[in-house]
């Protein structure tokens, strides 16, 4: 898979815990978008679910990187209305994700930082704010996110029409 991915000029990674209520968007907006529009060549759309350490490290080694990567995935603290999408700038990840993101849990190690500015790929997150990330495993979104992934998937689609 990884040589596929790194023949791909945007890769797009939906990123939650299906199992955990609202943190499931970015895997939703991955099924949504796969089965309701035609990508662009040269894109991916990936449901990476919670495994996306390990492959933003493997993105580090890869000699020939994406141009763009586009997250995906969902927070539970910006203080906005459940259902909103937003765009998440690297820099205001709260730190209730940054352990996500980082191989070894410190923030000063964010691998995401590290591939927008030393690896040469424009790392771009799309968020929504959750209503309800459940204490324990309660599968599927809330009426609000869910409401939410067909608006994601225009703003991903929207975003590769402006960038083609």
């Amino acid at each position: 898979m990884m040589t596929d991915m790194s023949q791909c000029s945007t890769i797009i990674l939906g990123c939650g815990n299906v199992l955990m209520g609202d943190d499931g968007f970015g895997p939703a907006v991955i099924e949504h978008l796969l089965e309701n529009h035609q990508l662009p060549a040269g894109v991916m759309a990936i449901d990476i679910g919670t495994s996306i350490r390990n492959l933003l490290f493997d993105f580090l080694l890869l000699p020939q990187k994406p141009k763009r990567m586009i997250i995906v995935d969902a927070v539970s603290d910006s203080g906005r209305p459940p259902g909103t999408i937003f765009e998440l700038p690297l820099r205001e990840i709260p730190s209730t994700k940054v352990n996500d993101f980082s191989v070894h849990q410190f923030p000063s190690l964010n691998l995401l930082q590290e591939l927008n500015d030393a690896g040469g790929i424009d790392v771009r997150m799309v968020v929504v704010q959750t209503q309800c990330i459940p204490d324990e495993v309660r599968a599927g979104l809330s009426a609000v996110v869910k409401a939410a992934v067909p608006k994601a998937c225009a703003w991903l689609i929207e975003e590769m029409e402006r960038s083609s």
